[in-house]
């Protein structure tokens, strides 16, 4: 018998006894006639507080248009997003994470409920990504995502800049180099509208991730957010997500171990965000695929970075997209024996088929070749040693020193240290420790953008040392460890730490090393205690009740009897 494309959703509009849902679909403005096709889910994530995901609204309808001219009946519902960047440094920042589990649960939750035949998702700012794939390996219904694109760059005095400036200017006025009315023109400049941070941040890097992992069509994520021909990726998204229900092709169908190691591949060759291991590992999981933190420093190891971006290049993701964009890093990843190229996509045609479709600008300079990285080798590296037991993550710009040995400077949250940093507090040196900043113990895992770019702003990202159970932004640069696991909260070697103690990196030989014997280290921790809950009601208690180690993805998991 062939495949029904109204699998799920007869039960909800077909006979007599479904006369009344019937009624309710009618109202909402559906005929018959529309009602008697597949409906497709439009799990939009717009929200009107952040430029990242601005632009949802109109897209949608586009998609919309292309599920109607396909065949099907779309159903738009939303979901919720938590803007990174303008939460950073703030206690709002520790609901970033969180809105990861709940972005997942809530997709997960209205298309079961309403039993749609297919999904497709809209997504922008960094946890809107992995938590509607997160939904998708859980419902396994036909489905896909949509990027709703990258911002434009702004422009200062005739360059162009992203918000990672700011966010560096920031420590740049603290440190007396830039002036009031600088930072304020860089402030005024470096978001010009609509769509997600510009460079290869986490929005960015969780966009190529979809399009390597076959959940996103290949080279829908780099149009820009405002460039006009973003109106006609929506309607062949909407399509597209028609022809995977007709086809009855199921996000488990394509997230295979092969697939990962295409989707961390396609972060480490554009120097992504270290908040891809997170995400990887979360939706790993959900899709039934073994993986580790080491699986992916491999992964990262082997693989050239070929895109010139920042934080640690030169151009931002729209001049990506202009050189030849997602198809050509993948074309010339293929030819260096880097991928998988048999791999699905939404299209129909495999990964390797779609990389031949890449049409490179003449004279770019943005994507080079494996036999001409811009460095050898992808900059995310998993650290292990007597800090971090279960592993730590660090990226490497590419010309950081790979040593240092200094003092630990012991801070207990984010405040602290920032505090510190910008009453110059810090010096040449240190090794900054921030712990109780972990999933369980933030809770949430804050991001420490805030922080690490003061230190850069203040000429000491080289010269310091930045170790937390928290977490990076992908706009971060510098000598940063983060999601050192075991976490704080949880009595893990981070929390047993004290003033200067001395601590060791060393980036060669993957070691993250604090200058104390197991005996000391065991009678620390017979003095330990555990920190009280931050909170002790409502989501963030829910959270910090249920959720794993970094080492694991961070994700929420039912603790049954």
């Amino acid at each position: 018998m062939s495949f029904d494309p109204k699998h799920n959703s007869r039960a909800i509009t077909d006979g007599p006894e479904r006369a009344p849902a019937r009624s309710y679909l009618k109202a909402t403005g559906l005929t018959d006639e529309d009602i008697k096709k597949p409906i497709i889910g439009v799990a939009s994530t717009w929200i009107g507080t952040m430029p990242c995901n601005l632009n949802l609204r109109h897209l949608a309808q586009k998609v919309m248009q292309g599920i109607r001219e396909a065949g099907a009946t779309p159903q738009e519902f939303n979901t919720i997003a938590i803007s990174d960047g303008i939460t950073m440094g703030t206690e709002g920042m520790k609901t970033s994470l969180v809105s990861r589990e709940v972005i997942a649960d809530s997709i997960e939750l209205v298309a079961r409920g309403h039993m749609f035949d297919a999904v497709i998702a809209l997504v922008g700012c960094d946890k809107t990504a992995p938590g509607a794939a997160m939904a998708l390996a859980r419902l396994n219904v036909p489905g896909m995502l949509l990027y709703g694109g990258s911002i434009a760059p702004g422009r200062y005095k005739g360059r162009d800049i992203t918000i990672q400036d700011v966010f560096e200017g920031v420590g740049a006025h603290a440190a007396g180099r830039i002036s009031d009315t600088d930072l304020r023109e860089l402030e005024d400049a470096a978001c010009p509208g609509a769509g997600s941070c510009g460079g290869q941040f986490t929005a960015n890097t969780m966009a190529i991730v979809m399009e390597f992992l076959g959940l996103a069509g290949m080279g829908t994520a780099g149009v820009p957010a405002t460039d006009p021909a973003k109106d006609h990726v929506g309607v062949v998204a909407g399509r597209m997500v028609v022809d995977l229900l007709r086809r009855n092709v199921r996000p488990r169908d394509i997230l295979t171990r092969e697939s990962f190691e295409n989707a961390m591949a396609g972060a480490a060759a554009t120097g992504g965000s270290t908040n891809a291991i997170l995400h990887l590992l979360a939706l790993a999981r959900e899709a039934g695929i073994p993986l580790t933190i080491d699986d992916l420093h491999t992964v990262s190891a082997r693989t050239p970075v070929i895109a010139d971006l920042t934080p640690g290049g030169h151009y931002v993701a729209t001049d990506m997209h202009y050189a030849g964009g997602t198809r050509l890093v993948a074309k010339n990843l293929l030819a260096a024996g880097c991928l998988h190229g048999d791999r699905p996509t939404p299209s129909g045609g495999t990964l390797a088929e779609e990389a031949a479709q890449a049409e490179e600008t003449p004279g770019q300079k943005v994507i080079s070749t494996a036999d001409r990285p811009f460095k050898p080798r992808g900059g995310i590296v998993i650290l292990r040693g007597n800090l971090a037991p279960e592993g730590a993550v660090t990226k490497l710009a590419g010309h950081e020193k790979t040593t240092h040995t200094g003092p630990a400077r012991i801070f207990e949250r984010e405040e602290d240290a920032m505090e510190a940093v910008t009453h110059r507090k810090i010096v040449p040196g240190d090794v900054v420790i921030i712990r109780n900043e972990g999933p369980k113990g933030g809770p949430g895992m804050r991001e420490m953008l805030g922080v690490t770019a003061a230190l850069v702003g203040q000429g000491l990202g080289s010269e310091v040392v930045l170790i937390t159970d928290g977490r990076f932004s992908g706009a971060t640069r510098g000598l940063m460890i983060g999601h050192v696991a075991p976490e704080a909260a949880v009595g893990g070697p981070i929390a047993l730490l004290r003033e200067g103690d001395t601590i060791t990196l060393d980036i060669e030989q993957r070691l993250l090393q604090a200058d104390i014997s197991e005996e000391e280290f065991a009678r620390r921790r017979s003095q330990w205690t555990a920190p009280a809950p931050r909170y002790t009601a409502g989501v963030m208690a829910k959270y910090a009740a249920s959720v794993t180690s970094a080492s694991e993805g961070a994700v929420t998991v039912a603790k049954f009897e």
